[in-house]
């Protein structure tokens, strides 16, 4: 009886499904009719049987089902899961920009778990994880071959709550021990300033739905700010592990005025899918450094290929986390749901990133800048008597010493305002009339 049960139930069910996280297009699943697998069938029937009998402690019907799911999803690709009303209502929280936890976005690796990287202003950024950490232990217990969706379930709990992390890093010899105290996450995906006069710079650190419109929102405020239209923007995608498929086309159309940002293809007809670019385009001409890092993902490798093939932007920084698959949430019997990836993504110029990544144009490791101490040049200002500049000096030294900062907190920033700058001073300018002209004699 329960083996003709089994059979219905795998040849009836349908799936149907709106679409969440990293998710393309609405779609609709349906169960191609194929040959089934009788005896393999046949088989998982019979060990359900004795497991369910013979056991040493007594199991339920459901968790052996969900077990059965769970791991039949495990087996295709670390982001196909399955996903209970707690996961569930999770994945729905974090397109939102709110949830509680730890702050950080993970992964699996030969059976651990692995930071794909920390997000901004939380607990774990905050503690000192790292992109490339890989979680051993979590409160003494060993986390080797646990679902990645119950170990993110352990790190969520109330806000003040405490949990101890023990990771192995590279270049460390031993696990190192980090207790860290749950909170509120409330992640603000778009961050903004000014490095400089003329010179902005926007953090995206995770694509949520308004990371679009944020992002032309902080475009605008940078040069209300500026007095001025910019000259230069760096935009910063590191340790953006992606997110919404929808803003990061959003995010390109800031910038690109025409063409195909991105496109999809996968076995079912509404899994291929393209996006062009739009005639609306706040910022089409405005010279763009894109920062990267193996902690950008997704959603951001999706933005920083199709810049690249447009050549609309220089890359910097190092080689992306190479992620170029999409997953379809499809809800099933109400709160619960089945993440499945349905799809690769493709750049402009039909490159797949799955597992490669995308490779900047200048590569631009993390590190820290001293200047050497220069032995001091007599200059024309420490003559005695000499006449006075009345011109307002092009750099002061405060601007030297931020400059200084800036490139010992975050050199590879300071390379992209380095470059930014050079592309200014080589961009046409208007031809000075003899009027307007300085005169030498």
């Amino acid at each position: 009886m329960f083996k003709n049960l089994l059979r219905l139930t795998l040849i009836s069910a349908t799936l149907t499904a709106p679409v969440y996280a990293e998710q393309v297009v609405e779609a609709e699943a349906k169960i191609v009719p194929s040959k089934l697998p009788l005896e393999q069938l046949r088989t998982f029937a019979e060990i359900y049987e004795r497991i369910r009998n013979s056991y040493v402690e007594e199991t339920s019907d459901s968790e052996l089902l969900e077990n059965a799911i769970r791991g039949m999803l495990n087996g295709l690709d670390p982001h196909s899961s399955y996903l209970g009303p707690e996961d569930f209502r999770d994945l729905q929280e974090s397109t939102s920009g709110k949830f509680g936890g730890l702050g950080l976005e993970v992964g699996t690796e030969e059976g651990f778990i692995k930071v794909i990287t920390p997000i901004d202003d939380t607990p774990a950024a905050a503690a000192g994880i790292k992109t490339g950490d890989i979680i051993i232990k979590l409160d003494d217990e060993n986390v080797k071959g646990m679902d990645v969706n119950d170990t993110i379930e352990r790190m969520r709990g109330e806000p003040g709550t405490k949990i101890k992390l023990t990771i192995m890093r590279e270049g460390e010899n031993k696990p190192l021990e980090f207790t860290l105290k749950r909170a509120e996450i409330k992640v603000a995906s778009t961050k903004l300033k000014l490095i400089e006069p003329n010179f902005g710079y926007i953090r995206l650190t995770q694509f949520q739905e308004n990371s679009g419109p944020e992002t032309v929102d902080a475009l605008r405020k940078l040069a209300k700010d500026n007095k001025a239209p910019l000259e230069g923007l760096v935009l910063d995608l590191r340790n953006n592990p992606g997110g919404i498929l929808d803003a990061a086309v959003q995010v390109v159309d800031a910038f690109v005025e025409q063409g195909l940002i991105v496109y999809t293809k996968g076995r079912i007809p509404s899994s291929d899918v393209s996006y062009e670019a739009s005639a609306d385009t706040e910022a089409p001409d405005l010279p763009l450094v894109v920062l990267i890092n193996g902690g950008s993902a997704s959603a951001s490798e999706i933005v920083a290929g199709a810049l690249q093939d447009h050549g609309r932007a220089v890359i910097m920084g190092t080689q992306s986390f190479g992620k170029g698959s999409v997953q379809t949430v499809l809800p099933l019997n109400g709160d619960h749901a089945l993440k499945l990836t349905t799809a690769r993504y493709f750049t402009p110029k039909g490159r797949s990133i799955q597992a490669q990544g995308i490779v900047p144009d200048i590569t631009v490791n993390t590190g820290s800048f001293k200047a050497d101490e220069q032995t001091h040049y007599y200059k024309e200002a420490d003559l005695k008597g000499h006449l006075e500049n009345n011109k307002e000096a092009a750099t002061t030294a405060n601007d030297a010493e931020l400059l200084a900062k800036l490139a010992s907190e975050d050199y590879q920033l300071y390379q992209a305002l380095t470059l930014l700058k050079g592309m200014a001073l080589v961009k046409p300018k208007p031809v000075l009339s003899e009027n307007t002209a300085d005169s030498a004699e």
